[in-house]
């Protein structure tokens, strides 16, 4: 049984339905619009992303790792920047900040700052 290989015009036809398939997609999530409960939704996703070590919405159980959970939220941006920059001492979370964006950050602080203690 032999096995020929595609032929070029079929490879060229599944990558161009490959781009066209990614541009419409692209286009139609950039289109959507950001409604405050869209924001919301997707800053309570982020924060959940931390609840690993910092407990659920910030309250983390124990004395280890700090709680987040009505701490001022330009103590806990100066924070993350510095995690993200280097410039704060960290095992884990300078990593973990390279992940986000400036924008995402300071979105989890007001988060985590709006939270009651």
């Amino acid at each position: 049984m032999s096995i020929t290989p595609p032929t070029f015009t079929r490879v060229k036809i599944t990558a161009l339905l490959t781009l066209a398939s990614f541009f419409s997609l692209t286009s139609a999530s950039a289109s959507a619009q950001t409604t405050p409960v869209n924001t919301q939704k997707i800053v309570q996703s982020l924060a959940a992303t931390c609840a690993n070590c910092h407990g659920t919405a910030g309250y983390s159980v124990g004395t280890r790792l700090p709680r987040l959970a009505g701490q001022p939220e330009a103590d806990l941006l100066a924070a993350l920047k510095g995690y993200k920059d280097g410039s704060r001492p960290a095992t884990v979370m300078h990593q973990i900040a390279k992940g986000y964006t400036d924008q995402q950050l300071a979105q989890l602080a007001s988060y985590f700052a709006a939270q009651k203690k």
